[in-house]
């Protein structure tokens, strides 16, 4: 049986770490990578990950993603690019119109009908229309404050109400993450982002919220949302980030949803980078009122940079596997790790 090929269309932070975690898997091979800085154009993908060829094919980078992604060239493409749909679509629609399955990295991809419904049908329309499925996951969202609060629920009888809590470092992501949390700015040019809308933040909230309540049944009549600063004392340097002593090291995030006048989901996430340098622990955090009622706490938190590229490495037998169409985490098998052949996991 041939490998599993997957073509990758980004190789910043989250697209190298995934191929770096591909290579380190059987049965699978990366047929191709697509990358935008002209400056690696023709370079080899082992060398920039300083990881031995072996026996694997030589794989070069390129600009031109019509020299990646074409009819047969993989069974799926993963794009870890953008964070909107709106941005992302134009290369979902590419990738699918040559009859290739989709992962995409993009937040309000795991949930695209919660902000973008004409987008997501048209999504669904053409994956269906080539036979092959579309799916957006990572950490969060896609697991850590929705499904894994959703996968819960299975054992009660009743559930009241949904808190998920996650405190994270921001650390492992690339500069895309940093721009759109404002690392390094100031106060005041974080406030006026937040009053002209160019400051994005955590992105999620609408998408983890919406899952959430429609696996649960509820309807949100109305959903809140809010942001401030997280003002460092301290100079903190990450990979990709810098902020100095007080400027914006990280954004505190909240979002409350209700339905029928009463607060039902309950979302708190505090993000920076370096939080361990002036004593902020992470965790992840999930309590769920009901019958029975749950209580779930994980310290430190689950690395969002290596949780991010697991999910969308396992995740690409069950998407694969699917139905034609546009498919959320609720649509598909619970995520697993991978410890054996790919192959063994795809249906013929």
């Amino acid at each position: 049986m041939e490998n599993v090929k997957v073509a990758l269309w980004g190789f910043g932070a989250m697209g190298s770490g995934i191929a770096r975690m591909l290579l380190s898997k059987k049965g699978v091979e990366i047929t191709g990578v697509c990358e935008r800085n002209p400056e690696r154009e023709g370079k080899s993908m082992f060398e920039l990950l300083g990881i031995e060829r072996g026996e694997h094919p030589d794989v070069l980078l390129s600009t031109d993603i019509a020299s990646v992604v074409y009819k047969d060239a993989a069974d799926i493409c993963v794009i870890a690019t953008d964070s909107f749909t709106v941005d992302v679509f134009p290369k979902i629609k590419y990738v699918v119109e040559n009859g290739i399955n989709v992962v995409s990295t993009a937040e309000e991809m795991s949930y695209p009908q919660a902000q973008q419904p004409e987008l997501a049908k048209e999504i669904d329309r053409l994956a269906k229309e080539n036979g092959v499925t579309v799916l957006g996951t990572g950490i969060n969202p896609g697991l850590m404050m929705d499904l894994l609060a959703i996968c819960l629920s299975g054992c009660m009888i009743d559930v009241e109400s949904v808190m998920c809590k996650r405190v994270n470092s921001l650390s492992p992501f690339g500069p895309l993450v940093m721009k759109e949390q404002g690392i390094g700015i100031t106060v005041e040019e974080f406030e006026e982002g937040c009053k002209n809308g160019t400051l994005a933040g955590h992105v999620g909230f609408a998408e983890s919220a919406n899952m959430i309540a429609d696996a649960l049944g509820w309807k949100i009549e109305r959903l809140e949302q809010q942001m401030s600063p997280i003002v460092t004392s301290v100079d903190r340097q990450a990979p990709y980030g810098f902020a100095k002593a007080g400027n914006v090291a990280g954004v505190n995030m909240t979002a409350q949803a209700y339905v029928d006048g009463e607060l039902k989901i309950d979302l708190i996430h505090p993000q920076q980078i370096e939080p361990e340098m002036e004593g902020t622990h992470t965790g992840d955090y999930i309590v769920i009122k009901g019958t029975p009622s749950i209580n779930v706490a994980n310290t430190p938190e689950v690395d969002g940079g290596l949780g991010t590229i697991a999910m969308c490495v396992n995740m690409i037998p069950h998407v694969i596997n699917a139905r034609p169409g546009l498919k959320t985490m609720i649509d598909l098998p619970v995520p697993h790790a991978i410890m054996g052949d790919f192959r063994d996991f795809i249906e013929r």
